[in-house]
């Protein structure tokens, strides 16, 4: 968020390569209750880390955004031609906007000065070194975090947000590194390309994935009150597929990995 600095960083370290994706981001209570710091600080972020990339003549960058971008109805699976086709989800709007000006730059600026600028769409990402924390937290590391605490208190439900019914895809971080290394030596073009594992369940089978591996005693509650957030998104990953790439980590096996990572790191220093 601090041009000058992030200019005097690039011009010490002179990167040949960016991956830039770093940001500000929350599930949707995060989202909803702070949406001008949503806005502010990636909007912030990744208009200081081009404009430096170009100043410092770095080779290659990959902006990595977000699934959010797309509008809240459009067609699934969704394709990258979908983006400012409709209206955002109104849940996470000021984030979606700032991602969607992020790829945007990428444009412009391989527009206007040539660079070799691209942008990839994630899905939901999980798996180590995630957040954990309640209130700002995605759903799958939520899950577990919930579920984990219902197990060691021995409470008997777990109460999950909102009625279970939207459905969402998952990729696990390691997948997602594998193909950001792989479109950095095998993609330059200027439309953003999704990236995920082409496959979605509910919410409510998810939270029931969890528990088999957490604590399948556990019984679910909906709490109908809370937001569903946008109805379904999976993205249509036709063409990265097309380039060569798919995913290897399986979702079950997954957040296995993931609740062990939790076990060893965030559940040590919590309890």
């Amino acid at each position: 968020r601090d041009p000058a600095a992030v200019d005097a960083w690039f011009a010490q370290h002179r990167p040949q390569f960016v991956l830039h994706a770093a940001g500000t981001v929350g599930g949707i209570h995060a989202n909803a209750t702070r949406p001008a710091e949503f806005l502010y600080d990636n909007l912030m972020i990744h208009a200081t880390v081009l404009r430096a990339a170009w100043r410092h003549h770095v080779s290659k960058l990959l902006y990595l955004g977000s699934s959010c971008i797309y509008p809240r109805d459009c067609p699934q699976p969704i394709q990258e031609a979908s983006i400012l086709t409709g209206p955002l989800e109104q849940t996470n709007e000021a984030y979606a906007l700032a991602k969607i000006t992020g790829v945007k730059s990428c444009e412009a600026y391989r527009q206007q000065y040539g660079c070799h600028f691209i942008s990839a769409m994630p899905t939901n990402l999980y798996g180590p070194g995630d957040h954990f924390d309640l209130a700002s937290s995605h759903v799958l590391p939520a899950l577990i975090r919930k579920f984990h605490e219902a197990k060691v208190a021995g409470r008997s439900e777990v109460v999950v947000w909102g009625t279970g019914t939207p459905k969402r895809e998952f990729l696990h971080v390691d997948d997602l590194a594998d193909a950001c290394l792989f479109l950095l030596t095998n993609y330059d073009e200027q439309q953003t390309i999704n990236v995920g594992c082409g496959t979605d369940l509910s919410i409510s089978q998810l939270a029931r994935l969890v528990a088999e591996v957490i604590y399948p005693q556990a019984r679910i509650v909906f709490d109908t009150s809370k937001p569903d957030g946008t109805p379904r998104k999976l993205l249509d990953v036709t063409r990265i597929h097309q380039l060569g790439w798919h995913h290897r980590i399986d979702l079950a096996d997954g957040i296995r990995r993931t609740y062990e990572w939790f076990c060893q790191h965030v559940d040590r220093k919590a309890m």
